[in-house]
């Protein structure tokens, strides 16, 4: 094993922004000492300065778009309600051309310094057991159905240098469980259900028959307050029979601003030799202070409770 697969990761997995991004955040993740970034996407309705803003940030990143991210272009009411010019401007290509190589939907990224690939799933998916989007997706990536979308998947991780992949999507695979309160448990009426993606969970396992050691498997969507109860949060942390982590970065909103007091969240997840040892949702307020911790996650927490 190598030293770079040895040495400690940080990586900070960035919810769904939903507009919420600032130069301060940069400046947050740099003093947290952030080894890489992932963004799981939702930057806005086809926000383009958001994605222009966060495409800057000068840290190992990656990412994938998700359904807000082409609001006003995948479906027909969006087209409808659409503010801008359609057939002088295409905001869902601005924003893949910003991120370049960053942007990993059906697409890898290795980092050589970290060990790793990046694998992205689905860009721009809504979730759920039906195949939505037809001519969004036959249009833009020559897909028609799950099973294609797998195969783009799995060509992804293919394409990929390192035995340590990190799946990255906007919505996370089916499997994970359908009470409303579970990593893609459907909270809306009719309550119940999952909501993952068929391709993504498929993609997993087709990529561990090739070899591959996935050590995390991050998304967002599927936000941590739940519409069809307040009395608690949804469960953002699984891990299955394999060892890998499923993690729903989803806390929104990312950024809280009072009248004394703005404070941004991260979920930071730590990493040595393949393997996650901790996953913390931490805020930062205005003078880059943690002024509070959560454990999402503990490997010692996990062993101890097994016992």
């Amino acid at each position: 094993m190598t030293n770079n697969q040895n040495k400690l990761i940080k990586i900070a997995v960035i919810g769904d922004v939903h507009n919420k991004w600032e130069l301060e955040d940069e400046i947050a993740l740099k003093h947290l000492e952030i080894d890489l970034v992932l963004f799981v996407g939702d930057f806005g309705n086809e926000a383009v300065e958001v994605v222009r803003a966060i495409a800057a940030v000068d840290i190992p990143k990656a990412a994938v778009f998700g359904n807000h991210d082409a609001w006003y272009t995948a479906t027909e009411w969006g087209r409808k309600k659409c503010p801008y010019d359609q057939t002088t401007e295409d905001r869902v290509q601005q924003q893949i051309d910003l991120f370049g190589e960053a942007h990993v939907g059906y697409s890898s990224l290795d980092f050589p310094e970290l060990a790793l690939t990046v694998v992205g799933t689905r860009p721009f998916t809504w979730g759920g057991p039906e195949w939505r989007y037809a001519d969004f997706y036959r249009e833009r990536f020559g897909v028609n159905n799950f099973e294609e979308s797998t195969n783009l998947i799995v060509k992804a991780v293919q394409n990929g240098k390192y035995e340590n992949v990190i799946f990255l999507g906007h919505n996370g695979p089916t499997g994970l469980g359908d009470a409303p309160e579970d990593p893609v448990g459907k909270d809306w009426q009719p309550i119940g259900g999952d909501f993952g993606d068929p391709d993504f969970t498929n993609a997993i396992t087709q990529s561990r028959k090739l070899g591959k050691k996935i050590s995390l498997v991050t998304f967002g969507h599927m936000h941590h307050n739940l519409r069809h109860t307040k009395e608690r949060l949804r469960k953002c942390v699984d891990m299955d029979s394999e060892g890998t982590l499923y993690f729903n970065a989803a806390r929104v909103p990312r950024i809280i601003e009072t009248e004394n007091q703005k404070k941004r969240n991260f979920s930071i997840v730590s990493m040595q030799g393949g393997f996650i040892s901790q996953v913390a949702l931490v805020w930062v307020d205005q003078d880059l202070q943690i002024i509070s911790e959560e454990l999402l996650y503990s490997q010692k927490k996990l062993a101890v409770e097994s016992i």
